[in-house]
């Protein structure tokens, strides 16, 4: 299935575009449809980049790049009114940026990621600069979140992100007004993003059984 919807969404780019590729292995196909074509790729994925190099395709420094024409990632899940959870790869942060400078921002996923509205059934990943670790940690906790640190067990301690901050997973059981909550997230001090991507995505590109499917906006899915 997942090749199958990275193939409807190569379609999607042209020669001479820019193109944002997040993380996942949808994406590493994506690129295999589209490695034959003049583009260049902009991505916060180490994993990706390699593959997109590996391949002859370009890849621009993120830092240089102010406009993308389109960018395609994945997600751990995603309603009808395109709120999105980014919870697996601990990138959010730097996939809002590449989201940010994209014309359109397209999420792959099959259709047991795609919910009426987010089921919370994967953590907010909250970043958190060190020296606010204790704070924002008691606030997270005052809003009924279940703080839990992000450990790997090929490291020691908390996992940090690629710019040095911690990565806390946060686990709520119910969410009335997620709108207010990624507000409330965002206005803490000390906490830089969280993996709770609001008015940010244009499209889903959703693939099942019966074949693959595209959303638009607040618009309802039409087969492709």
């Amino acid at each position: 299935m997942k090749k199958t919807c990275a193939k409807y969404a190569s379609k999607l780019i042209h020669d001479g575009m820019v193109v944002g590729l997040g993380g996942g292995s949808t994406i590493q196909f994506l690129i295999d449809y589209v490695k034959d074509k003049d583009i260049q790729v902009v991505t916060p994925s180490v994993k990706t980049a390699l593959k997109a190099q590996k391949e002859g395709l370009p890849v621009l420094n993120t830092q240089f790049v102010d406009h993308i024409d389109i960018a395609f990632d994945g997600c751990d899940e995603v309603d009808s009114n395109l709120n999105a959870l980014k919870s697996g790869g601990g990138i959010h942060t730097q996939e809002k940026i590449i989201a940010s400078m994209a014309d359109e921002y397209i999420v792959l996923v099959d259709e047991t990621k795609f919910h009426k509205t987010l089921a919370f059934k994967a953590p907010v990943v909250v970043e958190v600069l060190p020296r606010a670790y204790s704070i924002v940690k008691k606030k997270l906790e005052q809003l009924n979140g279940n703080v839990v640190e992000r450990t790997s067990n090929n490291k020691d301690g908390i996992m940090i992100s690629d710019e040095g901050n911690l990565l806390l997973d946060v686990y709520f059981n119910e969410v009335q007004d997620i709108g207010l909550l990624n507000q409330t997230l965002l206005m803490m001090p000390g906490v830089v993003d969280t993996s709770l991507f609001v008015d940010t995505i244009t499209g889903i590109i959703m693939v099942n059984e019966k074949g693959v499917f595209k959303k638009e906006g607040k618009g309802e899915f039409h087969a492709l």
